[in-house]
């Protein structure tokens, strides 16, 4: 299935960043029991290659990528690693191009509409507007969509929550990028998985009505 074909049916990626390589593990369990399909653990996460080849035996149904690439020697490793799709939190159209020839899907970190139309044209998979809401959330992604940059599929992160994740989607995003909202700290501290779980299913139910 194509990378488009994956978020316009999934519509949400959980973010995992976690000091614990079994902090991540279970992060990355519990929303994935909740039906999330894709998952992201970031590249400075701990032990974050040996998570990624790890999760994508144990979880088969799901697509498993990396973010916070910072270089092309990072891309590099993290493609050898098994990682399905890319996120970087910049344009860079040296990674872009590493990621094109290797057929693995890369969406650059952008913000501007120059950088956001440099990033798709130099052959992102899709572009993530980020931080998404420090130019007006939904509202800045629909001036976005309803204008030349229809075509683009965006994906908005930085101050995405359960709440307003399908205006996000309404207001033209192909798809939503989640971290702390899907982790809260004490979940976490007190290993409450069934609560991250439970937080994952109400997402994914919201955004595939």
């Amino acid at each position: 299935m194509s990378w488009l074909s994956l978020l316009q049916e999934h519509r949400a990626i959980a973010v995992i960043r976690a000091p614990k390589k079994s902090l991540g593990e279970q992060m990355a369990l519990a929303v994935a029991s909740g039906g999330m399909r894709l998952i992201e653990i970031t590249w400075n996460s701990d032990g974050a290659a040996e998570l990624i080849n790890q999760l994508r035996c144990q979880l088969p149904d799901c697509v498993i990528g990396t973010g916070t690439l910072f270089n092309v020697d990072e891309l590099k490793m993290a493609i050898a690693c098994g990682a399905e799709f890319l996120f970087t939190p910049h344009t860079d159209p040296e990674m872009i191009r590493a990621a094109v020839v290797r057929d693995i899907p890369i969406i650059p970190g952008a913000l501007t509409p120059t950088e956001i139309m440099l990033a798709w044209q130099r052959g992102a998979s899709s572009v993530k507007v980020f931080p998404v809401e420090a130019l007006g959330g939904a509202t800045y992604i629909k001036s976005l969509h309803s204008g030349p940059m229809a075509e683009i599929p965006l994906i908005p992160t930085g101050g995405v929550t359960l709440e307003n994740a399908q205006e996000f989607l309404q207001a033209g995003a192909v798809a939503v990028g989640l971290s702390s909202e899907l982790f809260p700290q004490n979940w976490l501290s007190t290993g409450n998985w069934a609560a991250i779980a439970h937080k994952a299913q109400n997402l994914t139910g919201k955004l595939n009505y």
